[in-house]
């Protein structure tokens, strides 16, 4: 196999629908990730993580997030949601995919007769692979999902509307609100007296947060 042609093909491949979804989240921002975090395991929070990754890494983002099935859908519409412009976004998403393709490319080079085996008893266990692999992943998915709904259930009679705080900060009363929005983009002023920290942060250091008043975490 030629190694550059590969490479040069996942690059053309990889850039072309990279670019649409650029593309898409410039137009749409977070409309995009949204709808693309939908089919995640917690779409609640798939959203602010990625935001805070791009916070803290920049365009270097790009350059790991193809190994990363996550990060990797939504990397592209969150740097164009970010502003960041077409050929710098296109020269690190580049570099991202080189890296990515020689990679794995290079491991099936240097493991190609060991792959060679796997692929061979693969076919010898037939359907049995399949309920060695599918049945405990199929547990995970399931055990995650009832730990998603557990967590939902527990919030629900913690919650609090934007309208019931508005009512609470006029009537002046002695709040501790924690904004954990991302600082990525445009539309995240923060709330009057409210402190702004990422969730890495809220967990490195809960000493700051009071334990004599009522705390909200404000998050979207």
């Amino acid at each position: 196999m030629n190694g550059p042609a590969a490479i040069a093909c996942c690059l053309a491949g990889a850039l072309i629908s990279d670019s649409v979804w650029f593309h898409f989240g410039r137009r749409r921002g977070k409309s995009v990730l949204r709808f693309l975090c939908r089919i995640s395991l917690e779409p609640d929070s798939c959203v602010r993580q990625t935001e805070n990754a791009f916070v803290r890494y920049g365009l270097k983002t790009l350059l790991f997030a193809k190994f990363i099935p996550g990060l990797n859908a939504v990397a592209a519409p969150l740097a164009g949601d970010s502003g960041v412009a077409a050929p710098r976004f296109l020269a690190f998403d580049a570099l991202g995919v080189v890296i990515w393709s020689s990679a794995y490319i290079g491991l099936g080079f240097l493991f190609s007769d060991q792959l060679e085996l796997v692929l061979f008893h693969a076919r010898r266990l037939g359907s049995d692979l399949f309920l060695l692999v599918g049945i405990p992943f199929a547990v995970w998915i399931l055990w995650q999902f009832v730990q998603r709904r557990r967590i939902l259930k527990q919030l629900e009679v913690a919650r609090i509307t934007p309208e019931e705080l508005r009512l609470r900060m006029d009537a002046g009363e002695d709040l501790f609100i924690v904004d954990l929005r991302s600082s990525l983009g445009s539309d995240s002023t923060s709330l009057p007296g409210a402190i702004r920290l990422s969730t890495d942060e809220l967990v490195a250091d809960s000493t700051q947060i009071p334990r004599d008043r009522e705390v909200i975490l404000f998050c979207s």
